[in-house]
């Protein structure tokens, strides 16, 4: 069968036409176009592919089919692999996006969002409620908590430098306990 650059992203971008869902819907996907129908690879091959892409960063199917594009027509394949399965994904992101500039004044949807809103602003107060509950459990780690919370909304510190703030403090507190119990560490 052909192997040319523009079939490879033919096949590839026919795979990311179908592709909804994680990871995993692609292999059925990419096993019926790649192994039966037109033979470009081994089932192995392709268990082989999956497995390393589902090990490194990044999306499972772009990652499957740089290596297959690769091992098709080397860079130029990869390239026209990568660019075949997430094309179809970046056409519907912007026609989606297209409409909803299109929808959003409408005061039906205004609304929608609105009551979207309220739910995801409830489920964010009962997340913090219960990290609350294991977090903050004594005088020192609710100090900890009032100085990371005056220094993001007074001083606008990064959420990074807090959380390293904070995981330095955690530190020192273990280290000094250890100290005053006489504990050895393990």
């Amino acid at each position: 069968m052909n192997k040319s650059v523009y079939q490879i992203f033919k096949t590839f971008f026919k795979v990311g036409t179908l592709l909804l869902g994680g990871g995993y819907v692609i292999l059925p996907l990419l096993q019926s176009e790649l192994v039966d129908k037109l033979n470009w690879i081994e089932d192995d091959e392709l268990c082989e592919y999956y497995a390393l892409g589902q090990s490194i960063p990044g999306i499972i199917a772009a990652n499957v089919s740089i290596f297959v594009g690769y091992k098709l027509r080397g860079i130029s394949g990869a390239l026209a692999a990568i660019i075949g399965i997430t094309l179809p994904a970046f056409i519907a992101i912007v026609i989606l996006a297209r409409i909803m500039v299109e929808i959003v004044h409408l005061k039906f949807i205004q609304s929608i969002f609105w009551g979207v809103g309220i739910g995801v602003l409830m489920l964010i107060f009962l997340a913090v409620k219960e990290i609350w509950k294991k977090s903050v459990i004594d005088k020192f780690s609710c100090w900890i908590f009032f100085v990371t919370f005056i220094l993001s909304t007074c001083f606008k510190a990064p959420p990074a430098v807090l959380i390293i703030f904070a995981i330095f403090i955690g530190l020192w507190l273990e280290f000094t306990n250890r100290i005053e119990h006489g504990d050895k560490t393990e």
